[in-house]
């Protein structure tokens, strides 16, 4: 399986609007973060999680050209907000696009883009399925997806396991049960906004004690603030088996 980070960053990406500092001002194009999302892809199966408003930039810097389905972690609208611009591949595949998504995540995107589900269909719009999730694994085409709950300060956001691999963004509780979901995976992701304490997010030292604990062997840090610091500066902070992901990273794993 081909793993491809296509954002890294917060709500906000980076660099911030109109902010000055050092990290919004680098240089180093692993401190230019779209929002976050990530492509995955087997020898058969393409399937993007989250499409927030880079969605469409994300696509043409990583030169996709198949997308099978839409896998929803929350309603927010930094991983939502792209989702218009999945009808290029309606065009090009000549299909629907399956989206999944729970029903309270459905609810969001059928009032966000009230057009695409209303009964009279304007020409060109997008065209989706939704395929409703619980916390039970579901397939789609050849990949297994395991629901890993989490919480975004009050807000249930799903995580997910594929394989070896668990992708867990906007969180900062994960409770016992679910924490064993994602244990010794082969590669874990996991959100880590800032250094300091935040209501809804990891800082940098939870996420490293939190990654610890659940012993993968190799962690890249997402959803990223431009608080941080600048992306050279922390990773050598950080333990060995730990590092910041950035925008365009690829992994390859066995599933």
């Amino acid at each position: 399986m081909k793993i491809t980070f296509l954002g890294t960053g917060t709500s906000q990406g980076v660099p911030v609007i109109a902010c000055q500092c050092p990290v919004c001002q680098s240089v180093d194009y692993r401190d230019k973060r779209l929002r976050s999302s990530i492509h995955l892809e087997d020898n058969e199966t393409s399937v993007v999680i989250d499409t927030g408003p880079d969605f469409r930039q994300q696509m043409l810097n990583n030169r996709i050209q198949k997308v099978d389905a839409i896998v929803f972690t929350h309603e927010h609208k930094d991983h939502t907000a792209g989702l218009d611009d999945i009808r290029a591949f309606n065009f090009k595949l000549k299909k629907d696009m399956p989206v999944y998504a729970t029903d309270r995540v459905a609810a969001q995107l059928k009032q966000e883009f009230a057009y695409i589900f209303s009964d009279y269909k304007y020409p060109g719009i997008p065209r989706v399925g939704i395929e409703p999730i619980t916390d039970q694994p579901f397939m789609v085409g050849t990949l297994t997806f395991q629901p890993i709950e989490v919480l975004h300060y009050k807000l249930p956001v799903f995580g997910y396991r594929v394989g070896p691999f668990v992708y867990i963004t906007d969180a900062n509780y994960i409770g016992e049960t679910e924490k064993n979901l994602a244990r010794n995976a082969e590669v874990l992701v996991l959100n880590a906004l800032q250094k300091e304490p935040h209501i809804s997010h990891f800082t940098l030292e939870e996420a490293i004690a939190l990654a610890t604990e659940l012993g993968a062997k190799q962690t890249y840090f997402t959803h990223i603030s431009h608080k941080l610091g600048r992306h050279a500066d922390i990773e050598k902070e950080l333990p060995p088996s730990m590092a910041l992901a950035y925008d365009g990273l690829t992994l390859r794993l066995n599933v």
